[in-house]
């Protein structure tokens, strides 16, 4: 049974105005979550220097591990703000990928659900420690990790593999979905993603949700899919192609849709669009 494809019109693939809220939400809410460490860190930092009267006093602190060479009359504030000021820009980097990062988890999460309640057993590659891992039996946050899954659907055996550069391609590309084991990814050139002929398909998956910057993802998106296209194509190969995007304008919603018409895009689905996410997700486990 083919899995039911949620997309008639063009404008099926275009993100509603709510969604685009509630994304900028999400963001928020996350980056207050990331930004709670270095406060805290702050007061604690207030706390420990509440004993000197002058800079000097706190070179004898110990616990104190901070550049205190420049400070003014108020120098504990001072020292304070400093310190907030060193932390917001390293935070500032963090933010920048945040929305790719949420992007990679909604579609993760939609993914195992999608495993779960087709009862396929699967092996996941835990990003923190590099290893392999079978199905837990409590999933929940795993997909804050997760950048590689195995599993197995009528006797085929699919890699899905995230953030590789894809030898042929030359290039970085999100989610590249392989024939093989997790025993043939070896090493070096040893390694299953050096054989073109074990890709059944490759996509590209966009995270970001300001309507403002939808053109310019969807323009990076599609150049690096047509260069998968023609790299393979080269080699006389035809993987599938898809793409997965957060914010998805009027314009471009007319490309993607033009491009699925004539094939040579395989599928596609808006982010925050679950039913869309889910059907993708459902076409990626019976690739």
């Amino acid at each position: 049974m083919q899995p039911y494809m949620p997309i008639g019109v063009a404008g099926d693939l275009v993100t509603p105005k709510e969604k685009i809220r509630a994304g900028f939400i999400a963001l928020t809410l996350e980056k207050n979550h990331m930004a709670v460490p270095y406060i805290e860190e702050a007061k604690t930092l207030k706390y420990l220097c509440r004993r000197g009267t002058k800079p000097e006093d706190l070179l004898g602190v110990k616990d104190v591990r901070v550049d205190l060479s420049t400070t003014s009359d108020d120098f504990i504030n001072e020292l304070v703000y400093r310190y907030l000021l060193t932390k917001g820009d390293a935070l500032g980097g963090k933010a920048r990928n945040l929305a790719g990062v949420l992007g990679e988890r909604k579609f993760l999460r939609s993914l195992l659900s999608v495993f779960n309640l087709s009862g396929i057993d699967y092996q996941w590659k835990d990003d923190d420690t590099d290893t392999w891992l079978p199905k837990p039996q409590d999933d929940t946050g795993i997909e804050k990790r997760i950048n590689g899954m195995f599993w197995t659907k009528n006797r085929r055996h699919r890699l899905l593999i995230m953030n590789v550069t894809v030898p042929v391609v030359k290039k970085n590309v999100d989610l590249s979905i392989l024939e093989g084991t997790i025993n043939d990814l070896g090493r070096g050139k040893q390694s299953l993603i050096h054989d073109i002929d074990a890709y059944v398909a490759l996509g590209e998956l966009k995270g970001g949700i300001d309507p403002a910057g939808a053109d310019e993802h969807w323009k990076t998106a599609n150049s690096a899919l047509e260069r998968i296209r023609k790299s393979f194509s080269k080699k006389k190969k035809k993987p599938q192609t898809f793409f997965i995007g957060a914010a998805i304008e009027n314009s471009m919603a007319s490309e993607i849709f033009k491009q699925l018409r004539n094939g040579s895009l395989n599928n596609a689905a808006n982010l925050t669009n679950d039913e869309q996410l889910a059907s993708i997700c459902e076409w990626i486990l019976n690739l």
